[in-house]
């Protein structure tokens, strides 16, 4: 990946670079990362997320990596740019998260009908 003017590599993202650390202070080598997640992270794939090369990883990606480095859950999203960091929230209301901590392993098709099904449910507030 480069950036786009004079060829040179693009500076890692954000994300990549709080993943490497985190794998760095815990002394994990790439493939030992690949092997806590249960192969669902390979060691190629997380070298292109620390690289930058991939800036935008799945949350069941990220899901792995923050139980396997031992990092939360929610900083791993808010780097990857999936939570706005300190968005104002009026009193009482709430972020909406809890789907996202509490499904795992949904295929394409199942996201796809939840999201038809939240649209759903919203357009009833209407």
């Amino acid at each position: 990946m480069t950036d786009g003017k004079n060829n040179e590599p693009a500076p890692p993202s954000r994300l990549g670079q709080f993943l490497k650390k985190a794998r760095q202070d815990v002394r994990m080598s790439l493939r030992e990362v690949e092997e806590a997640t249960g192969r669902e992270v390979s060691n190629a794939y997380l070298s292109q997320l620390e690289s930058g090369k991939i800036t935008k990883p799945s949350p069941h990606i990220l899901y792995a990596l923050s139980t396997s480095l031992g990092v939360a859950y929610d900083a791993l999203m808010e780097h990857a740019g999936y939570i706005v960091p300190n968005s104002p929230r009026t009193e009482g209301e709430k972020h909406g998260r809890a789907a996202t901590f509490a499904i795992d392993n949904l295929s394409a098709e199942e996201e796809a009908e939840l999201l038809d099904y939240l649209t759903y449910i919203r357009s009833k507030r209407r």
